[in-house]
This record gives structure tokens, sequence and C-alpha cells, in this order.
């Protein structure tokens, strides 16, 4: 492990779930004291414009707010890049070319995880932006296991209302009114066979916990978390 290494988030994607990923690299962290942690960097940057917005409804695209983010954090020393944002990988190979660092790409890791912890997982279910479910954004990595995906009612009235709605996780609320949304979404997917549920969405994790389902639940964040502390 090289703990010379400094690490930065092109956050903002949200601000909750950039502290989040900031938790989890210190959680991550094997250490006895202050200086064994990593060096982070972080560049919270709520102005990019939303991504969902730009993949479906053809909105403002966020990458060149994006690429400014990243060149702030190479300016700071950044050696590799983490977004904590799913959504926002869609865009990651363009955000890529215009940067020196490398950006650590979290769905690839993901299946990497999964084909090793979990490798006899034959049907997953995501919970996710309608923008990373209709772009089949995770099916791109997981080529070789099958995705199933909400329902459009659960996907509209449950999952994004527990992200995007008037009293959801972007407006700052995580709880029990939107694991209630998560939780039944979760279940449905459970009962169509899902053998693991992935929290698709950096929001997610903030209010859907293990404890609230009976499959295991992977949060790509905090494998995100792992790799780039431990490699």
């Amino acid at each position: 492990m090289n703990d010379d290494k400094i690490i930065g988030i092109l956050g903002g994607m949200g601000p909750e779930a950039t502290a989040d990923l900031f938790l989890k690299i210190i959680k991550a962290t094997k250490v006895q004291k202050d200086q064994d942690h990593f060096r982070v960097v972080i560049d919270s940057n709520p102005k990019i414009p939303d991504r969902t917005h730009a993949i479906l409804y053809g909105g403002e695209s966020p990458v060149k707010y994006m690429v400014d983010t990243g060149k702030n954090l190479e300016k700071m020393g950044a050696e590799i890049l983490l977004m904590p944002c799913n959504t926002a990988h869609y865009f990651i190979e363009e955000v890529q070319n215009e940067l020196s660092v490398p950006i650590l790409n979290v769905l690839e890791e993901s299946y990497r995880y999964v084909k090793k912890v979990f490798s006899d997982v034959k049907k997953i279910g995501l919970l996710a932006t309608t923008g990373t479910i209709q772009t089949r954004l995770y099916e791109k990595y997981f080529y070789d296991i099958e995705m199933i995906y909400p329902n459009e009612t659960t996907q509209e009235r449950k999952v994004m209302k527990a992200i995007y709605g008037e009293n959801g996780i972007k407006s700052g609320n995580t709880g029990k009114e939107v694991a209630e949304l998560l939780i039944s979404a979760a279940n449905e997917l459970i009962e169509q066979g899902a053998d693991l549920i992935i929290a698709g969405c950096t929001e997610i994790p903030l209010a859907l916990k293990q404890s609230h389902i009976s499959t295991p639940l992977l949060d790509p964040m905090t494998i995100a978390a792992k790799v780039v502390t431990e490699n």
C-alpha cells in the first residue's frame, strides 16, 4: 500500500454522498494514528449539472464541470480520482480523456468484487437512478450476470421519489419514510429472484442499510474505498 498517495474526490454529486465516501475511505484505511491516513483532497462541486437530467432529457452536460473539477484536484496533487456518483460514470470516458490522473471506475471494481465474493450470484437487483437504468450502465460491466430492475411505477414512485422527492435524500432526508420506499423497492426485486441488491446510486446507502433486507446489499462506494486504500 502506498500511504503517500493523494486521493482526490470529484464530488458534489451530491454533497452528502461525497462526505459519505470520505468517511468510507477513513474507515477502510488500516491505521494506528492520524499520520497513517491518506491525504485526501475534495472538490465538492454541487454546481455540476444533474447527470440523470442530462441523459434523459437533454439537459446541460455535466462533462465540462466534471473536467474542471478534476483539473482542480490534479492541481492539488491528487494521484487518483473517485466520483461518488454512479450515474456520472456514464460520462467517465469523456472526462478521463481530458485528465492526466486516472479515475477509479467504481462500476468495474464492483463487478470484480462480485465475481470474487459472490461468484454464485445469478441475478442482481439494481436500485439506481432512471438515468443509470435506462442507459443499462451496469450491464456494460456486469455483462455475464442477469440484472433486474424495478418496474416503471416502483422506479418513479419509490426509488426516484426516495432520491429526488420533495422529502428525498437529495433534500437532506434519510429517515424512516425514505428508507421504507427503498426497502419496498428492494423487496420487490428479491421477490423476483434477486440474489444480491446493488445500491447503484450513492444516495441510496445513506438510507437503505443491510439490516433492512434479507439478501446481501452491495454499496459500490464501500468497494471503491477499499480498493483505493489497499492498492
